[in-house]
């Protein structure tokens, strides 16, 4: 019984992925357009997809040399959103009156989009690599806070109050009853902001020219290469689900860990 469910579990999104293929030629056998059918993708893909590590020129890399670039980059700027976003979510969700304060800022500041953005941190800091990094961290953090902030809120008064009969410290009774009790709502807004940290470094690089899957398919799109276009598009579809299932894994590891 659990083999074949397991079995199901992979036959079920390999024959999704043969429709959408199928239907995909279809279209492009059928229709004038200048979409590339799925067999012509890979051929002319073939190059950068079974030669990952080649290095032609600095915008004409293998797949992984491209995506190492942006990750590197995404890892920065979401160190930085963390960084941020972790304290300022304690914060507004353990003092009403900080919430009160920062409502108004947090509400006008988190649906800006990264294309709004990134024009200011170019003329604030007056370079692609450190505004791209100022435009991953603003966007990418509001998850985190806002996710923590209401954790910290939904923990039972009855916690509170058996720190106090314990007269835990405000140090302990943070690390050993705030944060377990947070860290479901806390890896949510991890995964959400992770999601929205990789949409904006390829924006990011689009804009920027840069290095990465974002300047390549920019470039690309510019030289009116649809079939490279369509592998950039589904090489940043895989990372981020790559990216979603490694949070999910640090998640059960951790909440393992912690009991």
């Amino acid at each position: 019984m659990a083999r074949s469910s397991r079995l199901l579990s992979i036959a079920y999104p390999l024959l999704g992925v043969l429709l959408v293929l199928g239907v995909w030629q279809l279209y492009c056998s059928n229709a004038e357009t200048q979409l590339p059918g799925p067999i012509q993708t890979w051929e002319k893909s073939k190059p950068y997809i079974l030669e990952p590590l080649t290095r032609r020129s600095e915008m004409d890399q293998g797949i992984l040399l491209l995506a190492w670039t942006s990750l590197k980059l995404l890892l920065q700027g979401y160190a930085l959103a963390l960084l941020v976003g972790v304290p300022l979510g304690f914060a507004i969700g353990m003092s009403r009156r900080f919430s009160q304060l920062s409502d108004p800022l947090v509400q006008i500041l988190r649906p800006v989009s990264p294309l709004a953005w990134l024009p200011l941190g170019l003329v604030l800091l007056e370079r692609s690599r450190p505004a791209a990094l100022f435009t991953i961290a603003l966007c990418a953090m509001w998850p985190t806070v806002l996710n923590i902030a209401a954790g910290v809120k939904s923990v039972p008064q009855e916690y509170h109050n058996v720190a106090k009969v314990l007269r835990l410290s405000r140090t302990t009774t943070f690390l050993r009853v705030l944060v377990p009790a947070t860290m479901p709502y806390m890896f949510t807004g991890f995964r959400v902001s992770l999601g929205i940290a990789w949409l904006t470094i390829v924006a990011a690089e689009m804009l920027t020219g840069a290095g990465g899957l974002g300047g390549f398919l920019w470039q690309e799109y510019n030289s009116l290469v649809f079939e490279h276009i369509i592998m950039c598009i589904v090489a940043i579809g895989v990372i981020g689900l790559v990216l979603d299932r490694a949070m999910m894994w640090v998640e059960s590891r951790v909440r393992a860990a912690l009991g």
